[in-house]
């Protein structure tokens, strides 16, 4: 009888890990999908299918045992969460942010050009008078770091920000690849950890 529950619980440990494998995978290549990475997506559907064919053919063995059931449901919202922790590691891609400073007179645009980051400018006015609006382009992953950074420019930095569907011209990409951005997010880690 013991050894039948050790079984039941083996099983149902394996029916949730197997989905949430199947999902993160599934949430990843979506992504991957979704950002136009066709060959990845293709390539981690391969191991995705793969998943899930033995994931839910353990379950339909074991229809009878709602517990299976229960763990399959858990694995697949589990799944979900896991994939996109994932994906937000990866940081895939870049995000454009708008930025509407509240004082037009501060040397925003330098200061940020200065750290590498591809900035566009121009005069606006708004309800309580001029305003200087910026759209600012950054890899995924240091965009939190961009954040900070406006944060300390302009504390009422008014802030927007959306992922661009494709990005073409510029002498921005010859930055990013020189690296100015990463050692101005590095020099930030530091100074948080000191």
């Amino acid at each position: 009888m013991e050894n039948l529950i050790d079984n039941s619980y083996v099983m149902v440990l394996i029916i949730l890990v197997v989905n949430i494998v199947y999902v993160s995978f599934l949430t990843i290549r979506t992504i991957f999908t979704l950002k136009g990475q066709r060959y990845w997506a293709a390539f981690i559907s391969v191991f995705e299918i793969t998943v899930y064919i033995l994931g839910l053919g353990l379950v339909l063995e074991n229809l009878d045992q709602v517990q299976n059931v229960v763990a399959y449901a858990l694995g697949f919202g589990l799944g979900v969460i896991v994939g996109m922790k994932i994906e937000e590691k990866l940081a895939l891609g870049y995000i454009t942010v708008n930025v509407i400073s509240s004082n037009p007179d501060i040397e925003f645009t330098k200061m940020l050009r200065d750290k590498g980051y591809g900035v566009t400018s121009w005069f606006a006015y708004g309800m309580e008078g001029d305003r200087l609006n910026m759209q600012i382009l950054t890899p995924r992953k240091y965009e939190l770091n961009l954040y900070e950074t406006i944060k300390t420019i302009d504390e009422k930095a008014f802030i927007v920000a959306y992922e661009p569907k494709q990005i073409r011209g510029g002498f921005w990409v010859k930055q990013v690849r020189k690296g100015r951005i990463k050692k101005d997010a590095e020099e930030q880690q530091e100074q948080k950890e000191q």
